[in-house]
């Protein structure tokens, strides 16, 4: 015969051993994969626009649309290509060597555009290039 009472209740209990090692090893991933370097900052000097006489210098003059159309010295230039806007730019200079361009694109002109000009100018052999920039009021 077995005279020992059974509990009527057993008591629940709380195991923190697994959650202890489960912390531990979310603390362990968290610093093995924080980086602890420094990172430095590249101190730039960005060049402020003067206002200065333009030079007696012959030039030919780009201009920009914001919707990304060139016209050279006044006058459209259907260029569908970097190739044939750097053809434009050749005619345009003849045999004068140090023939100097103008680029004046329009405040809302698109990066892409500028660089496009710039690409023709090296493609025309044009080695002189100038930005031409507004005052702010």
């Amino acid at each position: 015969m077995n005279f020992h009472r059974r509990r009527a209740h057993d008591e629940p209990e709380i195991n923190l051993i697994p959650l202890i090692d489960v912390l531990l090893v979310i603390l362990i991933f968290l610093a093995a994969s924080t980086s602890f370097t420094r990172q430095r900052q590249l101190q730039v000097a960005l060049p402020q626009a003067q206002a200065e006489a333009p030079d007696a210098s012959p030039f030919l003059e780009l201009a920009i649309s914001r919707d990304g159309l060139y016209a050279l010295d006044g006058h459209f230039v259907d260029a569908a290509d970097d190739a044939a806007l750097a053809d434009a730019l050749r005619q345009a200079a003849g045999a004068k060597p140090d023939l100097a361009l103008r680029i004046d694109a329009d405040g809302q002109a698109t990066h892409a555009s500028v660089v496009r000009a710039l690409e023709a100018a090296r493609l025309a052999h044009i080695g002189k290039v100038h930005f031409l920039t507004q005052a702010r009021p």
